[in-house]
């Protein structure tokens, strides 16, 4: 119980600091800056991530959305807060 509370935490930090507008979603744009923070810039990318984690379609990823990606990518979602912390 306390690993998925540490989760939640983790990915409330990194939707927080990805969310640069505070509007409380996570654009196209927004999603491409803090992929290229992470090393990863291409077009494709960016746009096979957001497909992958906006459930609903929107355009956009909420916190729920992105808690899902979390729990079912747990270890990619450890890297990427862990190269966060750096």
């Amino acid at each position: 119980m306390a690993d998925d509370a540490d989760a939640k935490a983790g990915c409330e930090r990194m939707f927080k600091r990805f969310d640069y507008n505070g509007d409380g979603k996570i654009s196209l744009n927004e999603l491409a800056d803090a992929l290229k923070v992470l090393g990863s810039s291409s077009e494709e990318e960016v746009h096979q991530r957001m497909k992958e984690i906006d459930m609903d379609h929107d355009g956009f990823i909420s916190l729920e959305e992105l808690f899902a990606f979390q729990r079912a990518n747990p270890d990619l979602m450890k890297e990427v807060i862990k190269k966060l912390s750096q």
